[in-house]
């Protein structure tokens, strides 16, 4: 019989964790300017290798979904750290790049998280890390 006690606590526990990594990691890209669901967007168009996305398709690929991605990218825009233009094939659509100074920008975001993330890592051994990526992924199934 599972205790529901102990798994209320152990997902917020979970709960914790995943807004103090996204706190930490807030706090490493304050230094350039960025916020984390500007990272994400980057990170998402960076990923594309130049093909062009929409913002519905960013949208469901956000950490924090309920993030506004047309404002973030609004931002981005601004800093010419994206480029935006109309969809060839759906003119309701707007197809969304990284530019070359969103590039050069996420390198440097990378290395801060990197650094962030160095520590923590070896306080699990790599068994210990894909353990619990199976149990988080197997608590996910039920949703």
């Amino acid at each position: 019989m599972i205790d529901t006690q102990l798994y209320y606590q152990t997902v917020h526990e979970i709960i914790k964790t995943g807004h103090w990594i996204t706190d930490q990691v807030g706090i490493q890209l304050k230094e350039y300017d960025t916020t984390e669901p500007q990272y994400n967007v980057l990170r998402i168009l960076h990923e594309q290798a130049g093909t062009p996305i929409s913002v519905q398709d960013i949208q469901q690929q956000m950490v924090q979904r309920s993030s506004n991605v047309t404002r973030i990218i609004d931002k981005l825009l601004a800093k010419a750290l994206v480029h935006r233009q109309e969809c060839a094939t759906n003119r309701r659509k707007m197809d969304i790049t990284i530019t070359e100074a969103g590039e050069q920008l996420l390198q440097k975001l990378d290395k801060k998280v990197y650094e962030l993330h160095a520590p923590m890592q070896g306080n699990l051994t790599p068994a210990e890390i894909q353990q619990l990526k199976q149990l988080i992924n197997k608590l996910m199934k039920g949703a």
